[in-house]
């Protein structure tokens, strides 16, 4: 698939989540940018194997997550180890889970929590919004240090929107891990103001 191709199709893809959810799709610079770079990454067989989807609240990054979910779905992707002659499992899918249910998992569900750990195709919302350190029968864990040091190991497609800018991902969670974002995720920034309004005054693009 070329950059283009997969330009209308995150288009479409996001005008159809907009649409889902009773809103009215508005088309604009900012919109126009952030799909031409993801089709940029997803095309150009970058050696980064994830995302993060980076800018304040209610600027579309959720909407961006679920709309590549159902594009991913839609497109069928079959997994290379797949059975030829089975459907179930056969093809990839894009698993969304926010970061304060992660950390809620390692605790109450930790075998839930490491099939996160271990999916092929994983995306954390609001990465910033969940405790750093859990308490679990008096040990100190970190679970979503702990989750995305794993998935940086086994290079897993990862996706990840954050409220937070880079040095406050550095402050929170460290240099390791900052360093490891930033050599395994291309940074998309949204710029844009939130579309949380009844009415929000943007240009058309033609």
């Amino acid at each position: 698939m070329n950059e283009e191709k997969a330009y209308e199709l995150l288009l479409a893809a996001v005008i159809a989540e907009v649409q889902f959810r009773h809103r009215k799709f508005v088309y604009n610079e900012f919109i126009d940018d952030q799909l031409r770079q993801i089709a940029k990454w997803l095309t150009a067989g970058s050696s980064k194997f994830g995302m993060v989807l980076c800018g304040g609240c209610g600027n579309g990054k959720t909407t961006m997550l679920k709309a590549l979910r159902n594009l991913i779905s839609r497109l069928q992707i079959r997994r290379p180890t797949a059975d030829p002659g089975s459907s179930y499992g056969a093809c990839y899918g894009l698993t969304i889970v926010d970061a304060l249910q992660i950390a809620q998992l390692c605790k109450t569900n930790h075998t839930k929590y490491l099939e996160l750990v271990q999916d092929d195709m994983l995306a954390i919302d609001d990465l910033g919004t969940e405790p750093v350190e859990v308490m679990d029968y008096g040990n100190i864990i970190t679970p979503i240090i702990d989750l995305l040091t794993k998935r940086y190991e086994a290079q897993l497609f990862t996706i990840v929107t954050t409220n937070l800018d880079p040095k406050d991902i550095r402050k929170r969670y460290g240099d390791r891990i900052a360093d490891r974002l930033n050599e395994m995720m291309a940074k998309i920034v949204y710029r844009n103001p939130t579309y949380r309004m009844d009415e929000i005054q943007t240009d058309g693009m033609s």
